[in-house]
């Protein structure tokens, strides 16, 4: 018998949430249209099959979750009550939690059909199911049943996420998981609609089919060339919404898109020449916004070159960070001394000590410590069966069209000839086929980078978990697994910290399966006369309570 010890309640009203995500405009134009550069052509616009941070900021203004992201009034976003307007927390005597959300009555879906409880089942079923083949599906593995769904031992249904009726919805966690609400947050947990997405195999490409619960709705997507979205007109919060539309220029020509930008084509960009971004910072043009991520070089360890750990190793400690963030990026990163990101909440979370911070460095990046780190690079390359380089192949690097990314490829193929006399071969891709090719294991050495899609350790270190979705170095350690596997069975902050300190100990420290190169920042570029846009950490710009003066 179930025994409640604790009972938690949160509500808003209508009216402070309407307050939290739509700032009153002074002097608005009245209706705009804006104009912005995130990305190229998106892998995907499906919110349970995206995985890149351009295609979770499309779905962001166009599907809402139990919970979303509003402006806390400083420009910063936080979590507010999204298409639940309320819901209960139960922590069972067993340590199993149970959430009761209790949806809003108007929330409907831009052809004018309710939104309800059974949607949401539906969609978070759809993405445990192993034939949707999620990247993201492990987002929801706190929940009940999902790892016998997910290893197809048991049928989807087994999820415990259940509609009570049509606006209540039951979810139950085998364990009290710290981040859950950002899970309910993120897009892969957003809802989709059965007869829509089981009707046909490309609904997300046509106006017509893309039917979504947010702030926005599709309008027209001409491919490589923009997405443009327009205000859903069901969307419970219409009347506070910002521009009349939203259109997402789809460029990855960083010269194209700061032209664009200086001539007025676009109102927001946050990618630029490399050659153009000192002067830009001088200027202050350029603004810098706080991103929990890490910019790595990612081995594939399945490929005979590099199933060796002293030659992932050697790799990793021939690269000069400093040089990287200094001559090349120039936009005040920071050399990775770990793969966790400086940001990311450790045990006392944000009182206390990061989690980069308590874990430590697991090479020094010290200008001065650099030929020291290269004469025990080229130890290991020698210990490998490689000494000065002799006799090792040529092989390649992979990155995807972009000019940062070609320099970073540039000096990173000069280091790796110079200090350790080895021959690697550049090339380049584009976005779509690039991500393809790295989730299929088709590359040796790959450029890679990974957002936070919430604040714990856990989202940079369960995708290299066996068989993950998102384990693009084709990875795997029973040890690995076993500590990802401890970290998650417990509720006590110390000991899940201790696990995933263990964790990246073997990642980085014993396995070398990455290289990381720096923890990002967010370079962006915003017309003043454009007011109310704000930002998370974790990456998302939100524009659809945004004004024009």
């Amino acid at each position: 018998m179930r025994k409640a010890k604790t009972i938690m309640s949160l509500a808003l009203t209508a009216a402070m949430v309407t307050s939290m995500a739509a700032p009153a405009p002074v002097m608005a134009a009245e209706g705009f249209d804006l104009n912005l550069c995130i990305a190229s052509e998106p892998q995907s616009i499906d919110p349970a099959l995206n995985t890149t941070m351009d295609g979770s900021i499309m779905c962001q203004h166009m599907f809402e979750g139990l919970v979303k992201w509003a402006d806390d009034g400083e420009g910063n976003a936080t979590t507010v009550p999204g298409q639940a307007e309320s819901w209960d927390k139960e922590t069972n005597d067993d340590g199993t939690v149970t959430y009761t959300f209790h949806l809003r009555d108007d929330i409907k879906w831009s052809d004018g059909q309710a939104v309800t409880a059974q949607d949401f089942e539906y969609s978070w079923k759809r993405l445990a199911n192993p034939e949707t083949a999620a990247d993201y599906t492990y987002m929801i593995d706190m929940v009940k049943g999902y790892s016998e769904v997910a290893d197809g031992s048991a049928e989807v249904d087994t999820l415990a996420v259940k509609a009570v009726d049509d606006t209540t919805l039951q979810i139950d966690l085998s364990y009290d998981c710290p981040y859950f609400e950002e899970i309910m947050a993120f897009p892969a947990t957003y809802p989709v609609r059965k007869d829509i997405v089981e009707g046909s195999d490309n609904w997300t490409f046509d106006p017509a089919t893309y039917v979504t619960n947010g702030a926005y709705k599709l309008k027209e997507w001409s491919h490589n060339a923009y997405i443009l979205m327009e205000k859903n007109e069901n969307y419970y919060d219409y009347e506070n919404l910002g521009p009349n539309t939203i259109k997402f220029a789809l460029l990855d020509d960083s010269n194209a898109i700061l032209k664009g930008y200086n001539n007025g084509e676009l109102d927001f960009i946050n990618n630029f020449p490399v050659d153009e971004v000192a002067g830009l910072l001088a200027s202050g043009e350029i603004e810098l916004g706080d991103y929990i991520g890490t910019y790595y070089a990612c081995f594939n360890t399945e490929d005979e070159t590099f199933s060796d750990p002293k030659v992932r190793k050697a790799f990793s400690l021939a690269i000069d960070r400093n040089y990287i963030v200094e001559s090349v990026t120039q936009t005040g990163e920071t050399p990775a001394t770990g793969y966790v990101p400086n940001g990311v909440y450790d045990a006392e979370g944000p009182s206390g000590d990061d989690f980069r911070t308590v874990g430590g460095e697991y090479y020094s990046v010290s200008e001065d410590d650099y030929e020291k780190n290269c004469e025990e690079a080229r130890q290991l390359l020698a210990d490998a069966g490689y000494p000065n380089g002799e006799g090792f192949p040529t092989v390649e690097y992979l990155y995807n069209t972009d000019d940062k990314h070609k320099k970073i490829a540039e000096a990173l193929q000069n280091m790796w000839q110079e200090q350790l006399g080895v021959t690697v071969n550049l090339d380049n891709q584009d976005w779509n086929v690039f991500l393809q090719n790295r989730k299929e294991g088709n590359y040796q050495i790959s450029r890679n980078g990974w957002i936070g899609d919430y604040n714990d350790p856990c989202t940079f270190l369960d995708m290299w978990y066996t068989g993950g979705g998102n384990n693009d170095a084709q990875y795997s350690n029973p040890d690995y697994d076993a500590q990802i596997d401890a970290a998650k069975s417990t509720s006590d902050p110390a000991e899940r910290m201790k696990a995933f300190h263990a964790a990246e100990d073997i990642l980085i420290g014993d396995d070398s399966v990455l290289a990381p190169l720096y923890f990002y920042v967010q370079p962006y570029m915003l017309k003043d006369d454009i007011k109310g846009m704000y930002y998370t950490p974790l990456g998302f710009f939100f524009f659809s309570y945004t004004t024009k003066e």
